[in-house]
């Protein structure tokens, strides 16, 4: 079996053509075609159209624009032999057998020897898909089964046939992991598989039994959201997420397909209000409206729908004493004496209940299910890992009869840690390892073995072997504060003395939020402006510590990296980000500039990077646009055009593999490491700041700039033209450095940043005074 170094998608709608983009997004050229519409002046225009409408589309399926140049498109009847030099051939076409299997007939006379054809299908058993297939054919077929979005849903699904190879098998699965950043469950050739086929049950269960008892959508959604670790959407907001629409052909699909003792058609009752809604083109995000929708008649009142009437009401804020007083006990939620305790008892029992009778029927491994439920549905914890948290034997006791895996387990916890390795309970009675992939490096699994070489209350250093340390956040939301700075202050030396390198990397859903504002408000409320000035000079000396520290420094963000996150990737010798990097500087937002280098970086990076027209000023007018807007990429990708990463910073597809990317890059580098020079700067000085301010009163005069954003992109122009110089002075690092810190805390007297903070610790969103 080949390498995959060309792909094809058959079917432009809304899956297939996402599928398309996240393979243009791994830089890999891919063909897209659709069928030639009726009476068509343009035969590809349903592929063309599918292309533009994503590159218009937020959240963007393209990791940068730059990737729709990698797809090709077309129709199945002129482009129909562009197949034959694909390496991987996707079915993503309308869920009918018959079509499916003309269209594989098709392709198996056009595909090369060693190409892998797959389906997306999420319904069709396998052993159906290739009936009549060719043993050639079916020796390269599999069914791949990608979650929408598909370029933010990190689960792949495969399934095989015992005719399947193992080669065909091998080069999807490491295409899709390395490439795609994909995690692979193998499942049976079960109806639904597993994502589906207990996440469809737990959705129309809590649709169902909330009807029943009476319980509101918010209701719904705040017990069965938070509280058990699923995103805030709950299952109401989820279903306006995926669409109304989809409910009854997928339900449908599973009635037809599924046996008839298993639980979900009892679950599957018939529901005139969804019928109504969707009839009405009420089918959720993508319509009018679903179960919540915005009002735009009313000033976009925010709505919801009464289950009991089918009208739409104002939208509540529930205040639900299960939840209230539960604290974080799951089973004190399933147990409490009221209706939403009932209801969260009757949705979540029979929803564990069905995924403990799963085990061998749709995976023979446990930990398998939870992966599938965390990275297809973003759950927090897998099913298993609820359960664990319950207690099998409470679960047992109160499930009757409880299921033949609870049974086995006969009270005892379904993951254990031995020896450093996590294991998960077999329907053999006997616990297994959960295994990584190979070449794998996850720091949740060094730390069951070994203990902080440096900790404090914000932070940590851990030995990752080879002579290579990794420092990591471990503070709310990984925030920054004094502690954080002090650590890297006694981590600089360390690694000086004991190691090799250093790697900055946590396993949080965001690398930072950056500064801790809470401190700084408190601080800023008692007027305690020493101790907020010193928090300023810690971390810009931590920072240039760590830009000239005699050893490689290499930072390894995924999620937000936001700004002192984002500052740290700009003191680091290089960069090994997640492809969901989200970061930029964003201090304007709460009043403020940046004032932990983060100035002094993007004027450097736009000076000697950023291919711009000579003279002082083109990479001053580049950073103050980037930052007096508080740009934040929309990935890894887009953080390049910003320069908030070098064209020289790698990009890690998988979230899995970004700690060992991370290491190798800072091994490679440690060798005959030489710490770079300090800067000089050339700025423009007041002639600088002049056009800056010029450019902010037009913004202002547009109604696009308010009062106090005069204020603070004042300050900004102030640091990035280089206060009183002029462009014949050479400037330090240093002078810019006391520029920002100077500015810095003329805002952070400022009433009007104190305002801005507030309003963002209180309610999460900017103020716009």
């Amino acid at each position: 079996m080949s390498e995959i170094k060309k792909v094809a998608v058959i079917g432009a709608g809304v899956m297939g053509a996402a599928i398309a983009a996240h393979v243009a997004n791994a830089g890999v050229p891919v063909i897209l075609l659709d069928i030639v519409p009726k009476d068509a002046t343009n035969r590809s225009v349903i592929a063309e159209s599918a292309v533009e409408k994503m590159l218009r589309t937020d959240p963007a399926p393209f990791m940068s624009k730059g990737a729709a140049r990698l797809v090709t498109t077309g129709n199945t009847e002129d482009h129909f032999d562009l197949l034959k030099d694909c390496d991987w051939i996707i079915e993503a076409v309308i869920e009918r057998l018959d079509i499916k299997q003309a269209l594989y007939a098709r392709i198996d006379k056009v595909k090369k020897k060693g190409c892998v054809v797959s389906s997306n299908t999420s319904t069709i058993p396998l052993v159906e898909l290739t009936k009549g297939a060719s043993e050639e054919f079916a020796k390269s077929f599999l069914i791949t089964h990608f979650f929408n979005p598909p370029r933010y849903m990190r689960l792949l699904e495969v399934v095989t046939s015992n005719k399947t190879s193992k080669e065909a098998l091998a080069a999807v699965s490491q295409f899709a992991d390395m490439q795609l950043g994909k995690s692979i469950v193998v499942c049976k050739d079960r109806p639904g598989f597993i994502g589906n086929r207990l996440g469809i049950y737990w959705m129309q269960v809590a649709v169902t039994e909330a009807i029943a008892q009476g319980i509101t959508v918010e209701e719904a959604d705040a017990i069965l959201s938070k509280p058990i670790g699923v995103p805030k959407t709950g299952v109401f907001g989820l279903i306006d997420l995926v669409g109304l629409d989809l409910m009854p052909h997928i339900n449908a699909s599973m009635t037809s397909l599924l046996p008839k003792e298993d639980p979900f058609h009892a679950a599957n009752q018939p529901m005139p209000l969804i019928e109504r809604m969707i009839k009405e083109g009420y089918t959720g995000r993508k319509g009018k409206g679903g179960f919540y929708r915005l009002n735009r008649e009313k000033g976009k009142r925010k709505e919801a729908i009464d289950l009991t009437t089918g009208d739409y009401r104002d939208q509540q804020r529930p205040s639900i004493d299960a939840i209230n007083e539960s604290g974080r006990s799951l089973a004190k939620l399933l147990s409490h004496d009221s209706k939403h305790g009932k209801y969260a008892w009757d949705v979540m029992s029979r929803t564990l209940a069905y995924a403990a009778s799963l085990v061998g029927e749709v995976s023979d491994d446990p930990s398998a299910i939870d992966e599938a439920m965390r990275l297809g549905f973003n759950w927090k914890f897998g099913p298993f890992e609820l359960i664990d948290q319950l207690g099998t034997e409470w679960l047992s006791k109160n499930l009757q009869p409880a299921p033949k895996y609870l049974q086995i387990a006969a009270g005892r916890s379904l993951y254990r840690i031995e020896n450093g390795h996590r294991q998960v309970l077999g329907l053999d009675g006997a616990y297994h390892d959960v295994k990584r992939s190979e070449g794998v490096i996850m720091l949740e699994d060094i730390k069951r073995t070994a203990q902080p070489v440096l900790k404090n209350g914000s932070a940590a250093v851990w030995d990752i072997g080879d002579g290579v340390a990794c420092f990591e956040f471990t503070s709310k939301m990984n925030s920054l504060d004094a502690d954080t700075m002090a650590l890297i202050s006694k981590t600089i030396k360390l690694v000086q003395k004991d190691f090799k390198a250093l790697v900055i990397y946590n396993e949080g859903t965001h690398f930072s939020a950056g500064a801790n504002l809470g401190l700084a408000a408190f601080a800023a409320n008692i007027a305690a402006w020493g101790e907020i000035e010193r928090l300023v000079a810690s971390g810009q000396d931590a920072y240039r510590a760590l830009k000239y520290a005699p050893f490689p420094v290499v930072s390894a963000p995924s999620g937000m990296a936001l700004g002192g996150g984002c500052e740290i990737l700009l003191a680091s010798d290089a960069v090994q980000a997640h492809a969901e990097t989200y970061t930029g500087l964003v201090e304007v937002g709460v009043g403020l500039i940046p004032g932990w280098g983060g100035c002094k970086e993007m004027l450097h990076r736009w000076g000697t990077l950023g291919k711009l027209p000579q003279g002082p000023m083109p990479a001053v007018i580049k950073a103050f646009e980037i930052i007096s807007v508080a740009t934040v990429s929309k990935s890894a990708a887009e953080a390049k055009e910003y320069l908030f990463m070098r064209p020289g910073d790698s990009i890690t597809m998988n979230r899995y593999r970004l700690l060992a990317d991370a290491k190798a890059k800072a091994l490679a580098l440690s060798v005959d490491y030489k710490a770079p020079e300090p800067p000089t700067f050339n700025l423009p000085g007041p002639t600088g700041r002049v056009a800056m301010d010029m450019a902010v009163d037009g913004f202002a005069r547009a109604g696009k700039a308010t009062p106090y954003d005069k204020v603070v992109l004042a300050e900004l122009a102030e640091v990035l033209s280089g206060g009183k110089t002029d462009m014949l002075k050479s400037m330090k690092d240093t002078e810019i450095l006391e520029l920002e810190r100077t500015r810095f805390m003329q805002l952070v007297r400022n009433t009007g940043t104190l305002d801005r903070i507030t309003q963002m610790l209180e309610t999460g969103k900017p103020l716009r005074n």
